[in-house]
């Protein structure tokens, strides 16, 4: 039994264990690793993943609900809820009203901030990316994978974009699988300029279905496969934000000041 704070981080989901492994998981050791004094809970807000990997590995995994009800159990007073999602979209604000929801079982209630919300933010992962892909030659252009929402928050991705052409690394573009700016959108940038070869990598926690599929697959409609009919050969890398230190270390920069508001 706890009479203290608990964290929950609360992540999408996903079924590929082998890029879990290296990204959820290793973003809930390293708050674990920073804060091991405080016990913390695992929370998944995609229904769907959660009943598919209990269908078929047997593993149960809580919802926001569910993990929050048990923290309660427990004797957790202090809830800190600390989000891997990358915008405050819909599914960052669908766990926000999960939570709210418990505000009369709970002293306190408070929430880290998604990894993508601020200029701050944006200007650190572009940092992050551009050092990660130095290496790149001339005329080789990389192209970023963002989930995409109809949520207004989805601006974040144009954002992100922009910050990358101000410092003048116009070799790196965002587009995102389900809203804008879109694959055709940077197709259409590409065209005026001299491309040797494109490079793919997710901009997502992990990298799951859309990575492996949507992005690196064989089928017609990916992204690969897509370039490759318009000519230009590509390269691609299946490796999740969750992967990289530093985006991890801007979650513990976020959950901190989240820690921070239960003191006021």
């Amino acid at each position: 039994m706890y009479n203290k704070p608990g964290i929950l981080v609360v992540s999408f989901g996903t079924s590929h264990q082998d890029t879990r492994a290296r990204t959820i998981t290793a973003i809930e050791q390293a708050i674990q690793d920073a804060h091991p004094s405080l016990p913390v809970f695992r929370a998944w807000t995609s229904g769907m993943i959660r009943r598919k990997l209990e269908r078929t590995t047997g593993e149960v995994i809580q919802s926001v609900a569910q993990a929050l009800s048990q923290m309660a159990d427990q004797g957790i007073t202090q809830a800190i809820l600390q989000p891997t999602h990358i915008i405050d979209g819909i599914e960052n604000q669908q766990m926000q009203a999960d939570a709210n929801a418990f505000r009369n079982i709970f002293q306190k209630i408070a929430f880290g901030r998604p990894l993508l919300s601020s200029s701050e933010d944006l200007e650190k992962m572009a940092q992050i990316l551009e050092h990660t892909f130095s290496g790149l030659g001339p005329e080789e252009h990389l192209i970023l994978m963002g989930h995409g929402s109809q949520h207004p928050s989805n601006q974040i991705y144009a954002w992100l974009d922009d910050c990358f052409h101000q410092q003048e690394h116009n070799h790196i573009h965002v587009a995102t699988v389900e809203a804008s700016p879109t694959l055709d959108d940077v197709l259409q940038k590409l065209r005026t300029q001299p491309v040797r070869r494109i490079h793919l990598a997710p901009l997502m926690i992990v990298a799951g279905d859309h990575a492996v599929n949507d992005m690196a697959g064989d089928g017609e409609d990916s992204w690969k496969s897509t370039l490759e009919r318009a000519g230009y050969p590509v390269t691609c890398h299946l490796k999740g934000l969750g992967e990289y230190p530093q985006v991890r270390q801007m979650f513990l920069a976020h959950l901190a000041k989240a820690l921070e508001c239960l003191k006021r």
